[in-house]
């Protein structure tokens, strides 16, 4: 019976620990195809290429909560880092990159 209890407060929790995951974490289908995994890492939250030619590259460290995020992103073919902001709405994650907050280019890419 103590075993019985036991695993159902184990799944509780569990299944507490999953709802109250940020939105930013999963799977991310890039503009070029290749899949991005978001997650936890340090403070924040750090994107890594799954697939596709930089595959195991992180390209990314981002801060926030609740959608909305903050720090930098870089390009895996030019090697070059910018400053960046992330938000989550529902699927989509908008992504937008700037350099000195002048030239920004932005994408947008579906959860998978």
């Amino acid at each position: 019976m103590n075993r019985i209890i036991f695993a159902a407060a184990a799944l509780a929790a569990s299944a507490a620990i999953a709802y109250a995951q940020d939105p930013i974490v999963g799977n991310w289908k890039t503009e070029l195809g290749d899949t991005a995994a978001i997650a936890a890492c340090g403070s924040g939250y750090c994107i890594t290429l799954k697939s596709g030619k930089h595959a195991g590259e992180q390209i990314g460290n981002f801060n926030g909560k609740d959608g909305s995020y903050e720090g930098k992103i870089t390009d895996p073919d030019a090697k070059k880092t910018y400053d960046g902001s992330l938000t989550v709405s529902g699927n989509a994650l908008k992504m937008k990159g700037c350099v000195l907050k002048v030239v920004c280019e932005s994408q947008t890419w579906p959860r998978l």
